[in-house]
């Protein structure tokens, strides 16, 4: 999901992490994928559709690109204000952040994804008769596999999402298969914005810098966990650990790129700005667990390549 503040994302994303489970299980039937013949009813964890959905409210910008990805952006009647990409998304005022279930039900959804349950808006929507899939932050690849092909059961679209979640385990095999061995891990810093904020290696896009064999200095400042992952480092660790890398998700929504990170008090001398290693990243692509997070390890691991093993 897209952030509307650095300090809003990162509580945000924690607080998903942590206060939701996994997602439901997968059901066994196997509907025809893209046709309105596909077998229905259709059941995923606790939730059953007797019917194909046609008019769909996304509340999740991860959920919006997986919908599209899968072939059900037909279906899709309206997306949060946040759901940006693709760019034919038919996006509304509509907020995953604060969602309002008079404003959802006005849309007549049949079936409403949502990325977590604020405002305890699932029991609101439950009451109006109006099914809901939850599709909580990702931590693993395995979930965002798991809500790929949960979402092709319920749309109708088993077979094409499980083409597409089968596309992305093949893509990231082969970015990952020939990466050299190197004696010395490289460090990295990932920036969710200029206060700071960071993620550990226990998150989804810690996991993703792991693939790549990096080493993530902001894991000492959660050790516990008791940030959920992402904590605010301060000026003086992230000098003192002085990254390889330092990748900045923060250059959509607060302009930070080389030179502004050069600017800041005693990050010039920083090994990743002196060799030219401050990577920019699509704020969007790297705070979502969609198809996409193939293109972001693939932007890491160019960047990574030009350091010799």
């Amino acid at each position: 999901m897209s952030r509307r503040t650095p300090r809003l994302f990162a509580a945000t994303l924690a607080v998903a992490a942590l206060a939701l489970g996994a997602c439901a299980e997968k059901t066994d039937d196997k509907p025809a994928a893209g046709t309105a013949a596909a077998s229905y009813p259709v059941t995923v964890g606790s939730l059953t559709l007797d019917k194909r959905p046609e008019k769909i409210v996304s509340l999740s910008p991860s959920a919006t690109e997986m919908l599209f990805a899968i072939g059900a952006g037909p279906q899709v009647s309206a997306v949060d204000d946040q759901s940006n990409y693709p760019a034919d998304a038919p996006k509304t005022d509509l907020s995953g952040f604060q969602p309002n279930a008079e404003a959802i039900a006005g849309k007549n959804p049949d079936l409403v994804v949502l990325s977590n349950d604020t405002n305890k808006i699932v029991d609101q929507l439950g009451k109006l008769k109006i099914p809901v899939y939850l599709t909580p932050a990702a931590t693993t690849l395995d979930d965002s596999y798991r809500q790929i092909t949960d979402l092709g059961t319920l749309t109708g679209h088993a077979d094409q999402a499980a083409d597409v979640a089968k596309r992305m385990k093949d893509d990231i095999a082969k970015l990952v298969k020939d990466l050299p061995q190197r004696a010395e891990k490289l460090t990295y810093y990932h920036e969710l914005g200029p206060e700071l904020y960071s993620a550990t290696s226990k998150t989804f896009i810690g996991s993703i810098y792991s693939l790549v064999g990096l080493t993530n200095i902001a894991d000492p400042a959660d050790a516990d966990g008791k940030n959920g992952g992402y904590p605010q480092l301060s000026q003086e660790v992230i000098v003192k650990a002085d990254p390889d890398f330092v990748f900045l998700a923060d250059s959509k929504c607060c302009q930070q790129n080389a030179d502004s990170v050069k600017a800041r008090s005693g990050w010039a001398g920083l090994t990743a700005v002196k060799n030219n290693q401050v990577v920019t990243l699509d704020d969007d692509i790297a705070s979502r667990w969609g198809p996409r997070i193939v293109d972001l390890l693939r932007t890491i691991i160019d960047a990574v390549a030009k350091v010799p093993a």
